[in-house]
């Protein structure tokens, strides 16, 4: 089951809950992995900035922290997601909101599915499963804009 909530932010008007909802439950099962408990939450820099200073020790923004409950081969996690970081990488990567949105809701799954990110071969890996996911689950007129 996948909950949405929002904390402080509107989630985008683009965003259809049922099919984001879809969609990364067909992620986790494309992976072969169970989706059991997924909570997105989408919330600003300020309280995305507090939980990353409370529960890892980092002082500074973050586009997305993800917290991982899962028991192979069910996935269960929470998806925090800064929507002001999502908006100011999208200007800085040249790329609409809608396309760094589900990027980053992504990206947050495919953690919870064991993705790593930290060296540059398991980026260059995550990277290439996000653009896989965008592509098969974002509609083309987001792709293309």
């Amino acid at each position: 089951m996948t909950t949405i909530v929002n904390l402080g932010v509107k989630i985008p008007s683009f965003v259809s809950k049922r099919d984001l909802k879809e969609a990364v439950k067909n992620l986790t099962l494309e992976e072969g992995k169970v989706l059991k408990d997924l909570s997105l939450v989408f919330t600003d820099d300020d309280y995305l900035l507090e939980v990353n200073k409370q529960y890892l020790n980092h002082d500074y923004f973050t586009d997305v922290i993800t917290f991982d409950y899962s028991s192979f081969p069910e996935v269960s996690g929470d998806v925090m997601i800064s929507l002001d970081r999502v908006k100011d990488n999208a200007q800085s990567l040249n790329q609409s909101f809608e396309l760094e949105f589900y990027r980053v809701v992504f990206h947050g799954v495919l953690h919870l599915c064991g993705y790593k990110d930290k060296i540059e071969s398991d980026a260059k890996v995550m990277r290439a499963k996000e653009d896989f996911y965008i592509q098969r689950f974002v509609s083309r007129e987001t792709i293309e804009n």
